[in-house]
């Protein structure tokens, strides 16, 4: 009872702490301690076996092994960012995609970009670096608030592309594993399903943000947004080329390197900004700096909030918590959806929700005779429901990090976007298997 009070009051804390503008490097080793205080986990390596569960050993453990993991990815993708925004070559874009499509579109152009860099296979932690600087410069062309610009990374990024059929994001692949199932499993569903999230969200996004246009809220330069200046830009079509090169090379290596191949792909783009834009950079090392110092502080936040991950999974409720999740009666379907939800929600990471739920859901299920597809679908786009919750590594890095935002001015349009949205389409998932679509 203790243990449980310790991880459900953890997280509650762990939120809290972030929507009041707490450090997440503070915030996330704190409210691990209160876990591990109320689960009697002891604190220091010191005090236990080799390889036994303990406060700093298990913090430490996640969040140096997301560092390890992500490090380069981070780095590469906030310095892509900068070259982008320093040569002028978002500049450039976002004033094309605006004289094409109207300002009235600024929103939806920044949306599919998002999505496309996504379903092209570039991580989402390194997606809104990329997109961030034509994100700022056209809210400020369109005098938008830019406390929603998050929603919009956020929404092209992870609800309808990040789990969807035939995408590259690890959160579409972990299934396969368990399930022997493709990366097209259940296509037809998540086809509409898709479709609908994509509709609705940017439906919902638009309606909130003339919502607060109509109160009189405007876009608020800041001193380190790139400077407005009436200086020569390079061709629109310099802006696009250095994305599609990270989305072509992540496509080519993706099979071979995995993850890896994101490394490559962003230096791609890095090196294809300077190549065709050179003549137009203010300071591009500079640029490099500004995006390593970026990058640093992105990767910290984030891995601040694994560590504490990694500590919530090491006490006895969690494991109740999961059994309780994977035995709920009637439809697998169903089941499978709340428990892998709820786990990503508890550990503030989908792919996590889906690695802890599945070695015990996929056997259990499968005996069972529910089909593998229906279930690859539902898990997927389940797990990036309640994953987006305000702790969410994500979520803090987007929010915080990359975009300056607070919690408080920036995450409800958030929540409303990557989480309920992506609630309806599990929910719309469902109902179309169990009418057998798709099956």
């Amino acid at each position: 009872m203790l243990s449980m009070i310790g991880l459900i009051g953890g997280l509650a804390l762990l939120i809290f702490l972030t929507m009041r503008g707490m450090n997440l490097l503070v915030a996330g080793p704190l409210c691990a301690l209160f876990v591990a205080v109320f689960s009697g986990l002891p604190l220091f390596p010191q005090l236990v076996g080799e390889g036994e569960a303990n406060l700093v050993g298990n913090y430490m453990t996640g969040f140096s092994g997301f560092i390890a993991s992500w490090y380069l990815m981070f780095l590469l993708g906030a310095i892509f960012g900068k070259v982008m925004e320093d040569s002028g070559a978002a500049d450039s874009v976002s004033k094309w995609i605006v004289s094409k499509i109207g300002m009235k579109r600024a929103v939806l152009a920044i949306v599919i970009a998002c999505a496309v860099l996504t379903y092209g296979g570039v991580s989402l932690f390194v997606v809104a670096f990329s997109v961030y600087p034509m994100a700022v410069s056209l809210f400020r062309e369109a005098d938008l608030p830019r406390r929603f610009i998050p929603a919009a990374l956020a929404f092209g990024s992870v609800t309808f592309t990040m789990t969807s059929a035939g995408s590259p994001e690890i959160q579409n692949w972990i299934p396969i594993e368990y399930l022997g199932t493709s990366p097209y499993a259940g296509w037809e569903v998540s086809l509409i399903v898709a479709v609908f999230m994509m509709v609705f969200g940017y439906w919902w996004l638009r309606r909130m943000i003339s919502k607060a246009v109509a109160r009189g809220e405007k876009f608020i330069a800041r001193d380190n947004d790139p400077v407005n200046e009436n200086k020569a830009l390079p061709n629109p079509l310099f802006g696009v080329i250095p994305l599609f090169v990270v989305l072509v090379i992540s496509f080519i290596f993706h099979d071979s390197l995995q993850q890896s191949a994101l490394i490559i792909a962003l230096l791609g783009g890095v090196i294809a900004t300077y190549l065709l834009n050179r003549k137009y950079f203010k300071s591009f090392w500079n640029a490099v700096s500004e995006g390593t110092l970026g990058a640093l502080l992105a990767l910290g936040n984030t891995a601040a909030v694994v560590g504490f991950g990694g500590v919530a999974k090491a006490v006895p409720a969690f494991e109740v918590a999961v059994n309780a999740m994977t035995s709920i009666p009637g439809s697998p379907l169903i089941g499978g959806a709340i428990a892998v939800s709820v786990i990503a929600g508890m550990t503030g990471s989908a792919s996590g929700g889906q690695a802890i739920a599945l070695p015990l859901l996929a056997p259990h299920y499968m005996d069972m005779g529910v089909n593998p597809e229906a279930l690859h679908r539902v898990v997927s786009i389940s797990s990036g429901a309640l994953d987006s919750l305000p702790h969410n590594g994500y979520v803090v890095t987007t929010v915080r990090a990359i975009c300056g935002e607070s919690h408080q001015d920036a995450y409800n349009p958030v929540g409303a976007l990557t989480v309920i949205v992506p609630l309806l389409g599990v929910v719309l998932a469902i109902i179309l298997f169990s009418l057998g679509l798709g099956i």
